[in-house]
């Protein structure tokens, strides 16, 4: 069964926060005057690591609160 529930406004606005404070970070700390192109993929490890260490390692938020998603339960 399929959820038929959408993202908000404002749980898409977050998700664009942190994918867009993720990738001025990998170019923020990119040694070399090069910019690195935008790549979900390297986004995505990088907000993998990021949520463990918010909501598992320290506590401070959940999963959803981090980066909203919905879950399909079938």
């Amino acid at each position: 069964m399929k959820n038929m529930r959408q993202l908000t406004d404002e749980e898409i606005a977050r998700q664009d926060f942190v994918d867009n404070a993720i990738y001025a970070l990998i170019n923020t700390v990119n040694p070399v005057e090069t910019e690195i192109e935008w790549d979900i993929e390297i986004i995505g490890k990088v907000r993998d690591k990021i949520e463990f260490w918010l909501t598992n390692r320290l506590g401070i938020c959940s999963e959803q609160e981090f980066y909203p998603f919905i879950e399909i339960h079938e």
